[in-house]
């Protein structure tokens, strides 16, 4: 079975974290289910702290590391896109 496609929001996401983090991969290449730490695109710490940052300048979107459901939040771009989406400032 096919992976469903990215939306633009997901694709969003993804640019900002390649452009944030400075990753040498096209953002075409991240599969939007795919774990940001550990085996998937191997984010550490660090890179979570600066990714809020980004987040919070782009989207208004607070993350904190003492979020309840920051595990959660941060299992894919996927998932972390439809946070976003959900606690967006308009």
């Amino acid at each position: 079975m096919a992976a469903n496609p990215p939306s633009p929001s997901e694709t969003e996401v993804a640019a900002l974290i390649v452009e944030t983090l400075q990753l040498d991969m096209p953002v075409s290449t991240i599969e939007m289910d795919a774990p940001l730490f550990g085996d998937g695109l191997g984010l550490d710490s660090i890179d979570a702290l600066e990714l809020s940052l980004a987040i919070k300048r782009q989207y208004g979107v607070e993350l904190r590391s003492d979020t309840a459901d920051k595990v959660d939040i941060f299992r894919s771009v996927r998932s972390l896109t439809h946070y976003i989406a959900a606690h967006a400032t308009p």
